[in-house]
Parts: structure tokens; sequence; C-alpha cells
């Protein structure tokens, strides 16, 4: 079991309603899940509760048997780098590092010992020349920047990758090419995916297909 989610209940600050209240969910290895639903229904909300970036204000989630709850703020960063990708949305490049020092910078925050050889696999399965390894990620081209993306969120081999909203801002051309090398590199590493999408076209892609409505109780969702 990569994700184990029992009675969460979630709100921000003294609100009295949860935004989330998801009685049980799992997640196996290898699951492709396409989670979808309007704005404002809180799908990057449990994304980063099961990041560990937020924390619930009641019930439990577990990553890999390990409750996040139960680590402190530094243990739960470490634990991330070393266990979870992340892709976001407008796909966070620190644009004056070069491109493999994008991908590597992921490696120092798990405290690993990755070689840059690892960073310089990961970008060639993907299609980035070496010639373009040190150039800074602001010189990159959208398709170039998602697939530095990708490849620094699966540099930690991480049991968990977690996608929200990637493709919102790209055209046809590159969203298909995102997704394809997307889904090629989460097949080869067989973690498990969390995809958020509003996106209902991309859906026949992933092995399992949620609503966040079907699982979410709170206030009017169920």
């Amino acid at each position: 079991m990569v994700v184990a989610i029992q009675d969460l209940r979630f709100h921000y600050g003294n609100a009295n309603t949860p935004l989330l209240e998801i009685p049980q969910w799992c997640v196996q290895s290898g699951e492709r899940i396409f989670l979808h639903g309007p704005s404002g229904v809180g799908k990057s909300t449990l994304l980063n509760l099961l990041a560990g970036i937020l924390l619930p204000t009641n019930g439990s989630i577990e990553i890999l048997g390990q409750s996040l709850s139960a680590l402190s703020a530094r243990q739960r960063d470490k634990w991330r780098a070393r266990h979870i990708g992340v892709v976001f949305q407008q796909f966070n490049l620190i644009p004056y590092l070069s491109t493999v020092e994008n991908v590597r910078l992921a490696a120092h925050f798990a405290h690993t010992s990755h070689a840059p050889e690892r960073a310089r696999d990961v970008l060639h399965a993907l299609g980035i020349a070496e010639t373009l390894h040190h150039q800074s990620a602001s010189q990159l081209s959208i398709g170039q920047q998602q697939r530095v993306a990708i490849a620094r969120a699966l540099i930690n081999h991480p049991a968990l990758l977690i996608v929200d909203e990637p493709t919102s801002a790209l055209d046809t051309h590159n969203r298909d090419a995102f997704m394809t090398l997307l889904l090629e590199q989460v097949e080869r590493s067989n973690a498990a995916l969390v995809f958020v999408s509003h996106e209902l076209s991309l859906a026949g892609s992933f092995s399992r297909v949620e609503a966040l409505s079907n699982i979410n109780q709170a206030g009017d969702q169920h």
C-alpha cells in the first residue's frame, strides 16, 4: 500500500466546516489515478496533505506505512524528498540554475548521494540533449522545462508521484507530449501516480478515474 487514508478531516484555520472529509481512500503500488473536480473543492489541498505539506485536522494519512502526522516538519521534508515526487502546475524550476542542477537539487534535499550520472541518465531518457544540461532553466523551451520537471520528480525513485494540473496552460501539442513522457516514465518506475486535472479528455490513460466528490463527504460533496 502506497497511500492509506483513514477518517480524514481537514479544515483551514478556524473554519467550522471541513473542506475535506474522507472516510477511507487507498492507492496501491503502480496504480495510475486520475482525480478530477471543479475548482475550489479541495483537489490541491488533498495533494498537499498527501505530500505532508499540510497535516490532517483529524484522522490519518500513511505513505508506505508511515504516518505523516508522526513526523516533525523537518522529517516530513526529508520523507517527501526521498519517497514522493511532485510535478507542479508551473513546474517551479529555479530559473538561474542549470538543467542538471535543477534535477540534482531534489537529490540534495533527500540527503542522498545520487551521482551526476544519475541526473544525466534521467535527462537523457526524457530526451534532453547533453548540450542543454548546463543551460539555465530560463533558457529552455516549455517542452524542455516539462521534461526537466519530470526528471526532477523521478530522480529519487519515488514510490508516489503527485502531479497537479500540469497541462492547464499548455497547447495541445505540448500537453500530449507531456502526457506521453510522464506515463512512460511512471510505467518504467512502477510508481503510484495521483494526477489531478479538470481535463477529462486525459482520463483514458489512467487505471482509475475518480471524482473528488465521490470520496469527499464534506459539505455538499456527497
